[in-house]
């Protein structure tokens, strides 16, 4: 247990401390009429991850399942699980790490940042030296140009910080804490929404591995069908709609396709009527990805000074992870049947999946409204949307 917590500390230290890095990483080397769309693009690799991370899943439960047949739960519960099944998580999971290895050596050869260099280390000629690496281009170094800016040097924890970005971080902690509370409660309880609907076969009909390849496979198509094209399609229009735009409309239409499915909940459970459910629930992952997903990840790498630009991110990235721990933990509860006799074992009566996704649509309703506190920075420099060449 102890060496299973460590080791997601330290999963989670790494992942959340390379969400401000990259973010930061691109923008600062980016120009500004395509910065959105390579920050994006950073952002929108995990789609082909997750949809990786699916396909492992299939090939490795699929794998034990030809090899390791097993009768169902109803016929047998004890039998259903094979005792090989405990390796088919590990396996998974390890996948993980050759990934991980490479971010690492390559996270390892990357300089730091010129405009951190030049405009908080001062120093022109590594500055010159580290964008000449990058660029493969000879930069001449010119620290004369390099001077304190009076009324820039503010910390965090400042009046003067508070005042010219405190609505702006704000703006993208909240829209980030809400983002996540549906984005991730939503990907933690699709196999609830998928039994409910009758997409995939009730649990008891099912052992653990036919359960786990069915699960991994929806969730694949899901990725597949509407996951990976929100984050290019946001890759391809972020430079030209604008972020707040698309931030806006995301959570738009994630409110309103919440709505539209726990509202008629009952009609959606018609076996006639599944492939619609499927198709407007893909469709709320589109406008995650197509909208707040992404660019909750691009503003705070925009709009900040370069001293606090990382930071800020973090911070903003934060409120997202607490916004998911809510997501996983509330609504996996919330979503179990008010019937006591149609509960997973070992959780309580909750409000089930209508209300759930009825709550989901109002958190996405105040993930629409304080994306009003979000300025925009399309087509502007990182020193005019953090006022750092005001004076």
């Amino acid at each position: 247990m102890a060496t299973l917590c460590f080791f997601r500390f330290w999963l989670g230290f790494g992942i959340g401390g390379d969400y401000p890095l990259s973010a930061t990483i691109m923008s600062e080397y980016a120009n500004k009429k395509t910065r959105g769309a390579f920050i994006a693009a950073v952002f929108a690799m995990q789609g082909f991850g997750i949809l990786v991370g699916g396909m492992v899943a299939i090939v490795v439960s699929a794998s034990f399942k030809t090899v390791y047949p097993a009768p169902s739960y109803q016929e047998n519960p004890s039998a259903s699980t094979v005792p090989e099944a405990d390796l088919v998580w590990r396996v998974i999971l390890m996948f993980g790490a050759l990934p991980a290895g490479l971010t690492y050596y390559w996270r390892m050869k990357m300089p730091e940042t010129a405009r951190y260099t030049a405009l908080v280390a001062k120093n022109a000629k590594q500055a010159a030296s580290d964008m000449s690496k990058v660029l493969q281009i000879e930069i001449e170094a010119e620290q004369e140009k390099i001077v304190k800016e009076k009324g820039n040097d503010f910390g965090l924890f400042t009046i003067q910080f508070l005042r010219r970005h405190g609505l702006h971080l704000l703006g993208t902690t909240s829209t980030w804490f809400f983002l996540d509370i549906a984005f991730y409660s939503q990907n933690l309880f699709q196999k609830d929404i998928f039994s409910a609907i009758g997409w995939i076969p009730p649990p008891e009909t099912m052992n653990a591995l036919e359960e786990v390849y069915k699960i991994a496979r929806a969730q694949t198509l899901i990725a597949l069908c509407s996951t990976i094209p929100g984050y290019w399609f946001t890759v391809a229009f972020i430079d030209k709609l604008g972020r707040f735009a698309i931030q806006f409309t995301g959570f738009f239409f994630m409110t309103a396709f919440m709505f539209a499915l726990a509202i008629p909940y009952s009609h959606w459970t018609h076996k006639e009527n599944r492939i619609g459910f499927v198709i407007m629930y893909s469709l709320t992952f589109f406008f995650a990805n197509f909208g707040p997903n992404t660019t909750t990840f691009v503003v705070p790498a925009e709009i900040f000074p370069a001293r606090l630009r990382s930071t800020c991110h973090g911070i903003s990235a934060a409120a997202g992870k607490a916004g998911a721990m809510v997501g996983a933990f509330g609504f996996h509860y919330a979503a179990q049947s008010n019937d006591p006799n149609k509960t997973d074992s070992g959780y309580s009566p909750g409000i089930g999946v209508r209300n759930s996704l009825i709550v989901l649509g109002c958190i996405n309703f105040f993930g629409m409204l304080f994306t009003l506190l979000v300025p925009e920075s399309k087509g502007k420099s990182l020193e005019e949307m953090s006022k750092e060449n005001n004076e």
